[in-house]
């Protein structure tokens, strides 16, 4: 099933982190919290202004993203887990 957001939102598909400490310490899955970096996967159409115009989002759909470890909302579509969040939510985008 394909997902559009809407106005300014974003789907992100959160990015499993590494399960190991700097020290080498193998984290358990309860111990390890939510991962705070994913992939866009779908962007909506942008930010209408107050003159009527539409401006396009600074992200979008390949991007790997960093955001707050409880930002957006959880939807689960085809037993897959999203995030939807504005894009505001985003702090940045992680270049290689």
């Amino acid at each position: 099933m394909k997902m559009r957001p809407l106005h300014d939102r974003v789907v992100i598909r959160r990015v499993e982190e590494e399960a190991k400490t700097a020290g080498g310490i193998l984290l358990p899955g309860s111990a390890a919290e939510k991962p705070s970096q994913g992939e866009v996967v779908s962007v909506g159409k942008g930010v209408s202004l107050e003159s009527g115009e539409l401006r396009p989002l600074d992200v979008k759909a390949g991007d790997r993203v960093l955001f707050g470890q409880y930002a957006g909302s959880t939807v689960k579509i085809d037993g897959q887990e999203y995030l939807i969040m504005k894009e505001s939510e985003i702090f940045a985008v992680l270049e290689a």
